[in-house]
């Protein structure tokens, strides 16, 4: 009876040593491998899930589409400036530097910036530049690069009062001969006249 006890010992003993034997090499381990590479890429998920959280608290901010603010403004730049021209005195004497900006300075803070060339409705910079010259009889186009091609550019140290200030392709003045000029400038603004000049403009001499 002991000898049959010993043999179903040893026997038991062998089957549990061939089970370890066909076992994975991992299944000793304390955690499957397979396990842990779940485990780690759910927390990753939920690591992503936590930044996805508190980005969605930000999105009506980073999302909300741009308001056309400088369309808005200059809307009411154009209904909130109003025409305060009552008339003009023509020139009084001949064509002059001095003359024509005594006449130009008639205009400043009484008529508004706008696509016009008369002063009961607006002026541009060239519309402008080409009413005050037709007071003397000189006949200007339109827009500033047309102007300032009837004459020829001049050095900055040979302007004198009643010269073109140009900017190509972007605006027109009348010289004032002392550093400044006169103009009409932009959306919501008057003629006026500017004692300084910005940038590098070129100084044009008419050829009329």
């Amino acid at each position: 009876m002991t000898n049959a006890i010993a043999k179903l010992g040893a026997i038991v003993a062998a089957t549990a040593i061939i089970a370890t034997a066909a076992l994975p090499a991992y299944a000793s381990l304390g955690t499957p491998a397979s396990h842990e590479v779940r485990t780690a890429a759910v927390q990753s998920v939920s690591a992503f899930d936590a930044v996805d959280q508190a980005a969605s608290a930000r999105d009506p901010y980073t999302v909300t589409k741009p308001q056309p603010v400088a369309v808005a403004v200059a809307s009411v730049f154009r209904a909130s400036t109003v025409n305060r021209f009552s008339g003009a005195t023509p020139p009084s004497q001949a064509y002059s530097g001095a003359a024509v900006l005594e006449y130009a300075a008639q205009f400043v803070g009484q008529v508004p910036y706008g696509t016009g060339n008369s002063p009961s409705t607006s002026f541009s910079c060239d519309g402008y530049t080409q009413y005050v010259f037709a007071g003397f009889g000189i006949s200007l186009p339109r827009t500033a690069d047309a102007q300032a091609a009837l004459g020829v550019v001049i050095d900055k140290s040979q302007a004198v009062a009643g010269d073109l200030v140009w900017w190509p392709h972007r605006h027109v003045g009348i010289y004032d001969g002392a550093g400044g000029m006169f103009n009409s400038p932009t959306w919501g603004r008057y003629v006026e006249h500017a004692s300084s000049l910005w940038g590098s403009p070129l100084f044009v001499r008419l050829t009329l």
